[in-house]
């Protein structure tokens, strides 16, 4: 039956129908074309083959179960538009269900809007998801919807390119060991790349705007988070809870600020930090950008040993807060960090402060117990109490420390930071 120019109509069925009840049209070996037509129902692939859909063939699930259901290993599914597929996220409900057997999938160039989930790849080897477009449901509450892209128990997942919008989770890696997610754009989601329990995975050159935490990363180890741009977030731009032997490496974060956790905020506290490590040790964190938030990193519950240096902390309206027992250094091999309210002189102009750099001193935690006192900021007697410090170190207490900050804005390293990726 030929379809490309006219509207299909297929019943919906509780079942899943074969891909093979549809029109398709041979165009090779193992290539098949679904022509345009709007094709209603739940459907499956159970054998190897490449699906192609011409532009105007859409896949209207109905508000029931999973559009489609890949099955086999070795299928691509190109250019197709799926629509209304279930709300039940304990079933699984997605627009694609990438199931246990369909190892070296390929979902490329599709559509996607719906309310459950957008692809759901389940303990699925080698899949590659590239260049899809998937939206949510914005009337649905957050917790309710599902997640643009959710990986379970996956190995050697490839995510690029993708762009979420209106869903829970922009990407949601559960359990999942040796992905690679690259220039995926996520906006206006809960969290745009969620990690938990997930280890040796790259994350490189994505975007996140306007979500309520831009880069989520927990309970995971081994993660290189390199290039990425958290834009105009709220809460946090990066999340780091529990994340140890991990290299956090040229990433730009602006514009974080207070806002609505939605009462799913898995960490609480004053908002808007530009970088939150909890917990979090043996990390290298080095040649990223931070400016214009709340609060420009924040430490606490003994996320220690860390290798910090080299990045810029400007115009945030704190840059520091870390509460802990003893004094960490924030300089590796003489090269610091800069800061933008640094005060500091460099008499041998070799681009590094000789007086150290000590945001957390006494006065830091009376404005942190006492918000209000913020109102004296540049008075005479806040002045008394910090030249006191500096008087008589004695009564320091521990804190950050940068030995060797930096006089300039580092900016080479700028030019690559979360660049828009090119689709």
């Amino acid at each position: 039956m030929l379809c490309a120019l006219t509207l299909c109509s297929w019943s919906a069925q509780a079942a899943l129908q074969p891909i093979s009840a549809l029109p398709l049209q041979a165009q090779g070996e193992n290539l098949w074309l679904l022509p345009a037509g709007e094709y209603r129902g739940q459907f499956h692939i159970d054998q190897p083959m490449h699906l192609r859909c011409a532009a105007g063939a859409v896949l209207q699930a109905e508000g029931q179960g999973s559009a489609l259901t890949i099955e086999a290993s070795d299928v691509t599914v190109e250019g197709c538009t799926l629509l209304d597929w279930g709300r039940d996220l304990t079933a699984m409900d997605a627009g694609i269900h990438i199931g246990r057997a369909a190892s070296n999938a390929v979902v490329r160039d599709n559509h996607l809007r719906g309310p459950g989930f957008g692809l759901w790849a389940d303990r699925s080897q080698d899949v590659s998801l590239i260049g899809n477009h998937i939206e949510g449901d914005p009337s649905i509450r957050s917790q309710d919807r599902g997640n643009g892209i959710h990986l379970f128990a996956v190995r050697g997942a490839r995510v690029i390119g993708n762009q979420v919008r209106n869903t829970r989770d922009g990407i949601y890696i559960d359990t999942s060991h040796g992905n690679h997610l690259e220039g995926n754009v996520l906006e206006d989601l809960r969290y745009g790349v969620h990690y938990m329990f997930a280890n040796d995975n790259r994350v490189i050159g994505n975007v996140t705007r306007r979500t309520r935490t831009g880069f989520a990363l927990m309970q995971s180890r081994k993660l290189t988070v390199i290039g990425n741009r958290s834009e105009q977030d709220r809460n946090y731009g990066m999340l780091m809870n529990y994340i140890t032997y991990s290299t956090i490496r040229d990433n730009f974060v602006s514009d974080v600020q207070p806002g609505d956790t939605g009462g799913d905020s898995m960490i609480t506290g004053d908002e808007g930090k530009a970088l939150f490590i909890y917990n979090s040790l043996f990390n290298t964190i080095e040649h990223n950008h931070f400016e214009r938030s709340s609060l420009g990193i924040h430490l606490t519950a003994g996320s220690e040993d860390n290798r910090i240096s080299g990045n810029a902390f400007i115009g945030n309206q704190q840059q520091v807060k870390y509460v802990a027992t003893r004094t960490q250094e924030w300089s590796v091999d003489g090269r610091g960090n800069y800061w933008s309210d640094y005060l500091g002189w460099d008499r041998n102009d070799d681009g590094l402060g000789d007086v150290a750099y000590e945001p957390n001193d006494n006065v830091d935690r009376l404005l942190w117990m006492y918000p209000q006192v913020r109102l004296l900021m540049n008075s005479p007697s806040i002045e008394v109490l910090r030249w006191v410090q500096r008087a008589f170190p004695v009564v320091k207490s521990p804190g950050v420390q940068d030995s060797h900050p930096l006089m300039r804005l580092p900016t080479e390293h700028l030019l690559t930071i979360g660049q828009e990726p090119s689709q």
